[in-house]
């Protein structure tokens, strides 16, 4: 399902603010230190608002699985038991989470300290890329689906859970009226339209599902690389 766009009384040419001011890697590092514990804390509340939309896209995944920006693994339960999982996050004490959160559920992956920018992995690297609520904080939201494309193997797929603006259009006027505090505060840009982004980086959207209110975005995604001579 299409969102359309509610932003009835803006300039569709205008620019969120927020996104013209990205905090640095260092800034978004720091912050989510702050808040992986209680993150850590929330993970029973989002299975109850979230989990059904995780486990329809990453349920079905197989093979060397790359989840980016894993933050405290809220992912990894919703993965197959059987795919060989690789974490990333920029945060340590995600990482730290991420970890407990990997003996909690008696399975194995692997964890990394790594800027979803610029991962430090060779091309083709993966059967599947997946990330949730996470092109949001990336300062260059546009460089790290790229590289998500990167490293996922032709053959192979990129899925993503995000959330944007709603489709509501009460929710969405305080979206955007909040949206620069709400940056300021957690590195978050919650008036994002996440189908436009995955398409301005020259991805293609293969399925695109919403959730209530138009706020949450599902995308299955067609890597573009061609496979390595």
């Amino acid at each position: 399902m299409t969102r359309t766009s509610t932003r009835h009384d803006h300039d569709e040419t205008e620019a969120d603010p927020a996104s013209n001011r990205p905090m640095s890697v260092s800034a978004i590092r720091e912050s989510y230190d702050e808040y992986a514990d209680r993150m850590s804390r929330f993970e029973p509340v989002d299975r109850v608002l979230l989990g059904r939309y995780r486990r329809a896209r990453f349920g079905d995944l197989d093979g060397r699985v790359l989840d980016v920006a894993c933050g405290t693994g809220t992912n990894f339960r919703y993965l197959p038991d059987a795919v060989d999982l690789v974490g990333i996050d920029v945060s340590p004490e995600m990482l730290a989470n991420a970890e407990e959160t990997l003996a909690d559920l008696d399975r194995n992956g692997t964890l990394r300290r790594m800027d979803a920018g610029d991962l430090e992995f060779p091309a083709d690297s993966f059967d599947a890329v997946i990330s949730a609520l996470s092109t949001c904080t990336f300062p260059d939201p546009v460089a790290a689906l790229r590289e998500m494309d990167r490293v996922c193997r032709p053959d192979g797929t990129i899925r993503l859970v995000e959330h944007g603006l709603s489709d509501v259009w009460p929710i969405a006027r305080f979206q955007e009226w909040r949206a620069d505090a709400h940056y300021a505060k957690s590195g978050c840009r919650w008036t994002q339209e996440p189908r436009e982004l995955v398409e301005s980086a020259g991805l293609p959207v293969e399925d695109v599902s919403t959730g209530p209110f138009g706020m949450i975005t599902t995308l299955e995604v067609t890597p573009t690389r061609n496979a390595e001579p």
